[in-house]
């Protein structure tokens, strides 16, 4: 007879693969007028800068002056495209959204892209201020929170801190 070696089975720890559940949080209304008011203030200094420059270098819109408010508006327009279009696109946060903790993503939970950001912002905007104002006020009444320029884009607006992973573990655990 011949003899079979044995092998001993050695445990090895499994890997425990760990669920992700993604919570997102809708943004406040208030927090997203702050949000907007922080863009167009930064738009606004930028222009009001100009301006200054503009009026310091002697004035009307004959002089030399006129130059330099031009410049202005020329780049206070690359700011507004930049700021609203590209960083929301590429990022989900203008600089008003980052300051107070928001985020633009798409309803899939992506980032917007600099399309869909300028969609928003520069078709969308301009058909929530149409009838007073109405489309932003949208937001207030619909469940998800969205407003007329989300719903044009297929954007949402949420918390930044509410968007991490919580694992299912976690959040099935007793409270002791």
């Amino acid at each position: 007879m011949s003899a079979k070696p044995e092998t001993a089975k050695v445990s090895r720890p499994t890997s425990r693969r760990i669920e992700h559940v993604r919570v997102r949080y809708r943004a406040p209304f208030n927090l997203r007028c702050g949000a907007i008011l922080i863009d167009y203030i930064m738009l606004a200094l930028i222009l009001t800068i100009s301006t200054l420059v503009a009026r310091l270098m002697g004035g009307g819109a004959r002089l030399a002056g006129g130059t330099a408010e031009n410049i202005g508006i020329l780049i206070t327009l690359v700011a507004a495209v930049l700021d609203l279009g590209v960083l929301a696109g590429l990022t989900g946060k203008t600089l008003g959204k980052w300051t107070t903790g928001l985020r633009l993503e798409t309803t899939d939970a992506n980032v917007p892209g600099i399309g869909r950001a300028l969609l928003r912002h520069f078709v969308g905007y301009p058909i929530s201020f149409l009838f007073f104002g109405l489309g932003f006020l949208l937001a207030i009444v619909n469940p998800t929170g969205r407003a007329l320029h989300d719903l044009i884009a297929g954007t949402v607006v949420i918390r930044e801190y509410g968007s991490t992973a919580v694992t299912k573990a976690r959040l099935a655990r007793p409270r002791v």
